[in-house]
């Protein structure tokens, strides 16, 4: 069928429509410029008006009656001489253009003295690194001219830059990170430290924009987040880096926040995550921070090989399966996690196989949070015990499948220890607390386009989901409610977000304490075999 042409009215109207306040704006612009004086005029005259009637609030009043009498002399005064009035009127029309005229001091055409001064220490700092002596007609060179590469800048009010466009030679190696890095670096220490950068390299038109970032918001506290099942809220970043806000509730206010989303299912392309920080980080946050968000559609089973107890608040919880802090339990639970991916996949498979659904108890998402299981590690090896990272190879390797969810939270020091297939599934990475380059470049795989400081809030961090972009990220304020240092605000946020603790069959409470986790005692078929029949 033949798609019949749109009317004329609507085809053309917005083209219309735009050219029409182009030509209202143009009038409207001409209009001022030609009546300027008498914009001028009329201010003036206003604010005479107003000076006048302050006057006469402030004058007292047993003085009023000779003032009027003054006044009335001047007019007739004025009146009686020749040409008293066009004079008269000449002075009021003069005042009024003096008083009306615009009085913002006008701004500078270029930068001051201590700003040019700026400029040419951060040029002559970049002449080694942007020149080179083969080049007959260098772009930089000791005592060039400053216009010629910086054709855009902006300082603040202590004459530090704010923003800064650079221009280099097409010959400087823009692709390679080690280059980059050496001009970051020196931007950073010229331009002023404790601060952080943005970096934008614009490889065709060898141009680096510098921009100065604003502290992320710390003060976000737990809540629940607009978020799709399947979507997990790691934290919150600039809002150039990502094209999504959630509205957030500060009290009696909202905010709307970009957030760095992390989503998980069986169509994720990062199903597994992996945390690495610095003791006080912030990696046990950001996992309490996970489990609430997965309790709302999910099952939880948690391992803590620190033994401070911080998940305790999660203990006997609706969904929360397991919280162990013990060798014995984490080894039995990781079992029973491994053995429940099994039957969730030949469940699965067998399901696809007669043309049926998947069961339901196969849909319901499965979350393993591990908190420094290295040290379960080193408990392992010294007891002859088989390390209980071994364990988690099957819910790694066929978790998406399964709806099996693996986050592993550890420290720097305990990198070594994380076993290869860690390494290899955990394709969503955070990196919280200060890190050196070294250290951001083997978790996240490249370096972030900012710059990091010394001192961090706690939280404070980058994220890199899969090959997308490093963001910098700030973990909700999510801490043990149960520790003596949380505030009350920060308590009831994380304590009103808690489910209701589980009431057994014979009625009785839950008390606090380690839920151990019974493995299933099942002979499932190889994983490899299922694998292999599904496909």
């Amino acid at each position: 069928m033949a798609r019949r042409p749109l009317p004329r009215i609507l085809s053309t109207g917005s083209a219309q429509i735009a050219r029409s306040r182009e030509l209202a704006r143009t009038a409207a612009d001409s209009a001022t410029d030609v009546l300027h004086p008498l914009i001028t005029i009329t201010r003036g005259l206003r604010r005479l008006a107003a000076a006048g009637r302050r006057r006469w609030a402030e004058t007292p009043k047993d003085r009023r009656g000779p003032l009027l009498f003054l006044v009335a002399s001047v007019v007739l005064v004025v009146a009686l001489v020749p040409y008293g009035p066009l004079l008269a009127a000449v002075v009021v029309m003069s005042a009024a253009a003096w008083q009306g005229r615009d009085r913002k001091p006008p701004e500078p055409d270029g930068p001051d003295e201590s700003q040019t001064q700026r400029l040419k220490s951060l040029y002559e700092a970049l002449v080694p690194y942007f020149s080179t002596p083969e080049d007959p007609d260098p772009l930089y060179a000791h005592g060039g001219e400053l216009e010629k590469v910086f054709p855009a800048y902006e300082f603040d009010q202590t004459g530090r830059t704010t923003e800064l466009v650079i221009r280099y030679p097409a010959y400087f190696p823009d692709g390679e990170a080690e280059a980059r890095a050496r001009i970051e670096q020196l931007l950073h220490a010229k331009s002023g430290r404790g601060r952080e950068y943005h970096f934008a390299w614009d490889e065709e038109g060898n141009q680096l924009t510098v921009t100065v970032l604003s502290p992320l918001p710390t003060d976000i506290a737990a809540q629940r987040f607009v978020t799709a099942p399947g979507e997990t809220v790691l934290g919150f970043t600039d809002p150039t880096q990502v094209q999504r806000t959630l509205p957030l509730g500060y009290g009696e206010e909202q905010r709307d926040v970009p957030p760095v989303v992390w989503r998980t299912g069986i169509r994720s392309t990062e199903p597994h995550l992996l945390a690495m920080g610095q003791p006080g980080s912030g990696t046990s946050t950001l996992l309490r921070s996970i489990a609430l968000q997965a309790l709302q559609y999910g099952d939880v089973v948690i391992v803590e090989g620190g033994g401070t107890g911080e998940y305790a608040c999660l203990t006997g919880r609706d969904g929360v399966l397991a919280v162990e802090c013990g060798l014995s339990g984490a080894t039995a639970s990781l079992e029973w996690a491994a053995t429940e991916t099994e039957r969730r996949l030949i469940a699965a498979n067998s399901a696809r196989q007669a043309g049926h659904p998947p069961p339901e108890d196969t849909k319901r998402p499965l979350w393993l949070l591990l908190d420094r299981p290295t040290a379960f590690s080193h408990l392992a090896a010294a007891d002859g015990r088989k390390d209980p990272q071994a364990l988690l190879q099957v819910p790694l390797r066929h978790g998406r499948a399964a709806n099996v969810t693996v986050v592993v939270a550890d420290q720097f020091d305990s990198a070594d220890a994380l076993s290869d297939a860690v390494r290899q599934h955990t394709r969503a990475r955070v990196v919280l607390g200060p890190a050196t380059a070294e250290q951001l470049r083997s978790v996240l795989g490249e370096l972030p386009n900012t710059t990091p400081v010394a001192q961090v809030p706690p939280g404070r961090g980058y994220a890199r989901l899969g090959a997308g972009p490093v963001h910098r990220l700030q973990v909700p304020s999510t801490p043990d409610p149960y520790d003596d240092a949380t505030s009350d605000a920060d308590r009831q946020a994380v304590l009103a977000l808690l489910p209701p603790r589980t009431t057994p069959a014979d009625g009785e409470t839950v008390e606090t304490g380690h839920v151990e986790a019974e493995p299933i005692q099942a002979e499932p078929l190889p994983v490899e075999a299922v694998v292999a029949e599904s496909s």
